[in-house]
């Protein structure tokens, strides 16, 4: 069987998750697929330290830098989700990188009205 040849179409897109533990960062192809992934604590921090910026954006630098070396990734649309410290911090990343950002969506989930409340209690 032959190998799958990679298709290096030069377009992704990177999910942030920023969460107040830690930042996740993926990079996938047009379809959905992942591509490369990493994170602050992949990057080597540990604790509360990977909940800082600066934890955010090495991660964002190992990732997209894998993804231009190995996927030909050079056009990103950002998808954010969460209120982690790390969330600033990673888009300023990708823009440093050199990688074009053709759009920017923040998918954090609200919730609309939650969950019924518990009965009040009776004694």
């Amino acid at each position: 069987m032959a190998e799958a040849k990679k298709r290096q179409s030069g377009i992704g897109r990177a999910y942030i998750s920023a969460s107040f533990n830690n930042t996740l960062v993926t990079v996938t192809d047009e379809s959905g697929k992942t591509l490369v992934w990493g994170s602050s604590g992949a990057s080597g921090f540990k604790g509360t330290r990977k909940a800082t910026p600066y934890a955010a954006t090495t991660a964002v630098d190992r990732v997209i830098k894998k993804a231009k070396d190995e996927h030909g990734i050079n056009e990103v649309e950002i998808y954010v989700k969460g209120p982690g410290p790390g969330r600033d911090a990673a888009l300023r990343a990708i823009r440093a990188a050199g990688v074009k950002i053709s759009m920017i969506a923040d998918v954090t989930p609200i919730p609309h009205n939650g969950p019924r409340p518990k009965k009040k209690r009776r004694i």
